[in-house]
């Protein structure tokens, strides 16, 4: 509805921004003390160096393959990226595998990796850096994340994304990636979401190429349900109001944007408080944390949040019933809590269920060795490595001692 006068709009504007104020004081009401401490001891221009140097010697989101791009069903432009294996190094035929393609595999296994909100597919870091030379990997961008292009059905049509959406994304990358062999998929969060609406969308694709499925900290629905950590009255008072508070900035995001940099330090206490659980995650990876974060348009964030209200793809967990599967997630996780994880076990009496302690929502990035050494085992449990191989060094995320 048009709005009658420049008056009106901006009374609108400043009535929206009044209630984004009170939406968003109250979620990062438990960051903010501790952002004003640091404020008491640590000068801005001095965090502001400290950022600059983090940004420039952190190696974190620097691994790079073969680009490709896939063509969503709308036109959207979808970004990925492959990491080949030597093929004179690939592992031989397992037992499984063999009943499953005959004594000759079209193609190797091929493990696609689907990233959350606000994400990238660098949030795999850790994990592609262990698997290189492994395994073949496919890392692809959601999306109007990364370098995938803006979604064209939001741009054009001003259409919100909805998980189906994703999982269409997720098929023509699979199409232009991997057209054939075995499939592992793996998705963290909304990346896990999209690896459940594929199923829900492409049953037989599971039934006939995928070998394995590993859920890192997501859900199968049931997500308006989530406090995040928050008292009642408060996150009642949040979800009242959010939605149209995140419409409103992102229609005024040039403004947003401007407004996200100004509050930097409020905004690093609340991406580490919601991400992290642990108290001695090496600073370059919360920093790394943050600029994927923060690299997300305020537009897009607003485009994707109604869709998670909406997400139930309870029912789609029933095609992976007879596939190896890894559920894991942080117990920490405020974001998607691993009660969502237990219940998706529940359904999947199968399945290895990993609950990380002193993990957050990134439990990829904070412990990597958890959640590779898991991913390994499946990897071995589907016959898409053989038992005696290691997978590389991956790193740490804890800080160390300077």
């Amino acid at each position: 509805m048009a709005l009658a006068s420049a008056t009106g709009a901006g009374a609108g504007w400043r009535r929206a921004t009044g209630f984004a104020g009170a939406a968003i004081g109250v979620v990062a009401a438990g960051a903010a003390a501790g952002v004003a401490i640091e404020r008491l001891t640590v000068g801005r221009g001095m965090r502001q160096k400290a950022r600059l140097a983090l940004d420039s010697t952190g190696p974190y989101g620097s691994l790079r393959g073969t680009p490709g791009k896939a063509y969503a069903d709308d036109g959207t432009e979808l970004y990925y990226e492959v990491d080949d294996v030597d093929p004179e190094a690939a592992p031989a035929l397992s037992p499984r595998r063999r009943r499953l393609f005959g004594r000759k595999a079209p193609a190797p296994v091929t493990v696609v990796f689907s990233h959350g909100y606000c994400l990238s597919q660098d949030s795999w870091h850790f994990q592609r850096a262990a698997l290189r030379g492994v395994v073949r990997t496919v890392h692809w961008d959601q999306r109007s994340h990364g370098r995938s292009g803006r979604g064209v059905r939001q741009v054009q049509d001003g259409v919100p994304v909805d998980i189906d959406q994703l999982g269409q994304d997720l098929k023509a990358v699979i199409d232009a990636a991997v057209p054939q062999g075995p499939i592992v998929l793996v998705g963290h969060s909304m990346g896990g979401m999209t690896v459940m609406a594929l199923a829900d969308r492409y049953p037989e694709l599971i039934r006939d190429r995928v070998v394995a499925v590993a859920l890192v900290g997501t859900s199968s629905g049931r997500l308006g349900e989530v406090n995040f950590g928050l008292p009642v009255a408060g996150v009642n008072a949040v979800r009242r109001v959010l939605p149209g508070v995140l419409k409103a900035l992102g229609q005024r995001a040039d403004l947003v944007e401007k407004g996200r940099r100004a509050t930097a330090d409020l905004f690093a206490g609340i991406i580490k408080r919601y991400s992290f659980a642990s108290r001695d995650v090496d600073p370059a990876v919360v920093r790394f944390a943050e600029r994927m974060i923060e690299g997300t348009p305020i537009d897009v964030v607003a485009e994707y949040y109604p869709a998670f209200d909406n997400h139930d793809k309870t029912a789609a967990l029933a095609h992976f019933a007879d596939k190896p599967v890894l559920v894991l997630a942080g117990v920490g996780d405020m974001v998607t809590p691993s009660e969502h994880s237990e219940a998706i076990a529940s359904l999947l009496p199968e399945a290895e269920l990993v609950l990380v302690p002193d993990a957050g929502h990134l439990v990829m990035l904070e412990h990597p060795e958890v959640v590779t050494d898991r991913l390994a085992d499946l990897l071995t449990r589907a016959g898409a490595v053989p038992a005696g191989a290691t997978v590389g060094g991956y790193g740490s995320s804890t800080a160390q001692p300077g």
